[in-house]
């Protein structure tokens, strides 16, 4: 589909973030690009899920900006319907059933009830709905996450880490998920540190490193006649990838 940005996007201006003496965020600044799949990569501590929790309200930014949907998180009026996320910590009740937790969301959100078997359908889990959280693997875990993020039919997506778990079929799947969901005219946002799957349904690249944009390109423009591992790997130094004790306490 071709980009249109009159749709809704996460646009971040000169963001920073400080923990105490560390500087996780340093003038972060890019814009999504609406109709395709934007990979944010990254050494560990680079930014990346400050990135996210920032645009999603979850910490608040020592200076700078960023929106979603034109706004910031927290003044959103209709947030499931808004944007659709995936994070490491959003973990179900182990003894819910996946329809269970689902139904609890949409109930508390104002979703209709119907559109929890649409989604656990989408993600393959429908013939194992009933079954309670607990047992699931973590693959079928980070498929209903995935289902959690796509419940109010969101025109925007953040997924961190969305291949966590997945065996090679479930990689096969949500990479196609993904694509079907940015022709759809969808932004959508992801983390990754799986560079060779990510290369499949990617078509832009953000690069942070040292909490700074190093790169942002359409994704063609970014490999040239390489792969997204060697134009990774050039731009990166995993020398200074850490800096200081909070880069290993999530600053990730």
């Amino acid at each position: 589909m071709a980009e249109s940005l009159d749709r809704p996007r996460i646009v971040a201006t000169g963001l920073t973030k400080r923990f105490d003496a560390v500087t996780t965020l340093d003038d972060v600044s890019f814009a999504t690009r609406p109709g395709v799949v934007t990979g944010v990569f990254g050494p560990n501590g680079a930014g990346k899920t400050t990135t996210f929790k920032a645009a999603l309200g979850l910490i608040r930014p020592t200076s700078g900006t960023v929106t979603v949907a034109g706004r910031a998180y927290r003044d959103l009026s209709d947030p499931i319907r808004t944007v659709g996320s995936l994070l490491e910590t959003q973990r179900p009740a182990p003894g819910r059933s996946a329809r269970d937790h689902l139904r609890a969301m949409a109930a508390a959100s104002g979703v209709a009830r119907r559109r929890v078997d649409d989604v656990l359908g989408m993600v393959g889990l429908d013939g194992v709905a009933g079954c309670r959280v607990g047992t699931y693997s973590q693959g079928m875990q980070q498929r209903l996450g995935v289902a959690a993020a796509l419940l109010g039919d969101p025109p925007i997506l953040l997924l961190d880490e969305p291949t966590n778990g997945l065996d090679p079929e479930g990689i096969r799947w949500i990479g196609g998920l993904l694509r079907d969901l940015a022709d759809e005219g969808r932004t959508v946002l992801i983390a990754s540190h799986v560079l060779a799957e990510a290369a499949k349904f990617t078509g832009h690249v953000i690069v942070l490193g040292g909490g700074k944009v190093l790169a942002d390109s359409p994704f063609d423009e970014f490999v040239g006649a390489g792969t997204l591992e060697d134009a990774y790997f050039a731009l990166t130094d995993p020398v200074t990838a850490f800096r200081g004790c909070s880069s290993w306490g999530g600053a990730a």
